[in-house]
């Protein structure tokens, strides 16, 4: 046998409480950091931090019980919630196990492959390693960090959802 068992399948009601959980979390990181800009105390920076940290646990607890949340499980508002929670999360090895599932996930068809692309980068960019997708810019430069292959980037940014990376940094350099 390889590897843990599966998750037991979760009912519809639990899974609607899970959906309601995760998007109420990443809600309120949204709220803090947006609050923090506005005023950029130690505070803002303290309640950011304890946030990250609490939506880490609860969210290692449902990737526990229930494995990654998947599309078809938690719906897509819920999934990408998700996903933002754990790109929040300071524990690389939970980051490292969760991108894993979501590449098994996306690859399946339960999770869009461009999750699977945003966790990818995050995890080789912490790890001092080349992207793959150029999703992850250096706030200082405004460039992305190193990629993998640049010749081939777009391709694979396509195949994963994304849009050329020119675009990208077009759109980022509007927004700044």
């Amino acid at each position: 046998m390889n590897g843990p068992p599966a998750p037991a399948p979760v009912p519809p009601a639990p899974a609607g409480a899970l959906a309601d959980e995760l998007v109420r979390r990443a809600d309120e990181d949204r709220r803090l950091m947006r609050d923090a800009r506005t005023a950029p105390t130690a505070h803002a920076r303290r309640l950011i931090a304890e946030c990250h940290r609490e939506n880490a646990e609860a969210l290692r607890g449902i990737v526990g019980r229930h494995g990654w949340p998947t599309v078809d499980l938690v719906g897509e508002q819920a999934s990408t919630a998700a996903l933002m929670i754990l790109l929040h999360a300071s524990d690389l090895g939970f980051q490292l196990t969760c991108r894993d599932l979501i590449a098994k996930a996306a690859a399946d068809g339960r999770c869009p492959a461009v999750h699977h692309a945003f966790i990818a980068d995050h995890c080789a960019v912490e790890l001092g390693e080349p992207q793959f997708y150029g999703t992850r810019v250096n706030p200082e430069t405004l460039r992305p960090y190193a990629v993998r292959l640049p010749r081939t980037l777009d391709e694979r940014r396509s195949d994963a959802g994304l849009p050329p990376l020119n675009e990208q940094m077009r759109t980022l350099h509007e927004t700044v």
